[in-house]
């Protein structure tokens, strides 16, 4: 097992720690004159920290002979896109703290890179079955941004009813905003997932064989809340703490359905999807 960060891994999580920092201090009152150059670093240290990430992340996964993925390299995978999101977020001046928080946990994400593990899944080499592990790994990950956008508004709404006002109420975008960006997400990621889960039908043979049904049943019950989700929201104007809610419980569904699996059967039961 890997016990200690490569220079590399160190770098990232430099880069991703002081892109943070900067958008904090961008976002507070008290560095207002320095506004605009704390967020320019913090957007070239993201930009630079996704880079690095992304391809000392590419050099673990992909092999000649096909993909190789570990629990660790997952996580490390949804990282990469909660910085991602994260950078677009910095777009709107006002989730500039939410994107602070993302790359926050992206630099967390990043120290699981090449991280070892006893069992590791080596991918079928044949395109169909590399895009539906993409797409998955995609919809999990944008749905972990949805997640942390939830508990967010959570965190925000309670604030709120108590009128607590401090400086840390800029890190704060408006509540109304925060959740438009969770709907749109949770859309995205719905659709995501639909194309994974339907992947899946198409191209997993034998679902018994190879240990995933209770994978696929624990993903169709998250698609299944995340769709009247968004027919809620869509149709009937769903907002607040139902909404976020029901959002929490799709993704726990989903959580268990990719971690909670994967963990027993390779940790606990020493066994592979393969």
């Amino acid at each position: 097992m890997q016990r200690l960060l490569s220079v590399s891994q160190i770098t990232i999580l430099l880069l991703y720690v002081l892109a943070v920092a900067a958008l904090i201090m961008h976002r507070l009152p008290n560095y207002a004159a320095r506004s605009r150059p704390l967020f320019s670093g913090a957007t070239i240290l993201a930009a630079a920290a996704m880079l690095l990430h992304g391809q000392l992340l590419a050099a673990e996964i992909f092999h000649d002979d096909g993909m190789r993925i570990t629990m660790a390299g997952a996580v490390s995978l949804i990282g990469l896109q909660l910085a991602l999101i994260g950078l677009i977020g910095t777009m709107e001046s006002s989730l500039r703290g939410m994107s602070a928080g993302l790359l926050a946990l992206a630099a967390f994400a990043s120290l699981a890179t090449n991280y070892s593990s006893a069992t590791e899944t080596t991918v079928d080499p044949s395109w169909q079955i590399q895009a539906h592990i993409l797409i998955s790994l995609f919809a999990y990950g944008l749905l972990t941004v949805g997640c942390i956008i939830a508990i967010y508004a959570l965190i925000q709404d309670r604030r709120l009813r108590s009128g607590r006002l401090s400086a840390a109420n800029h890190l704060f975008a408006p509540l109304e905003t925060t959740e438009k960006m969770l709907f749109g997400v949770a859309t995205s990621g719905f659709v995501v997932l639909l194309l994974a889960v339907v992947s899946g039908f198409a191209f997993v043979d034998n679902l018994f064989a190879q240990h995933l049904v209770h994978k696929t049943v624990l993903s169709l019950l998250a698609l299944a809340l995340f769709g009247i989700l968004v027919a809620g929201r869509q149709f009937a104007g769903w907002r607040g703490k139902r909404a976020v809610y029901l959002y929490l419980w799709g993704f726990a569904f989903l959580f268990l359905a990719y971690f909670g699996s994967r963990f027993i059967l390779e940790q606990l039961l020493g066994r592979s999807w393969s």
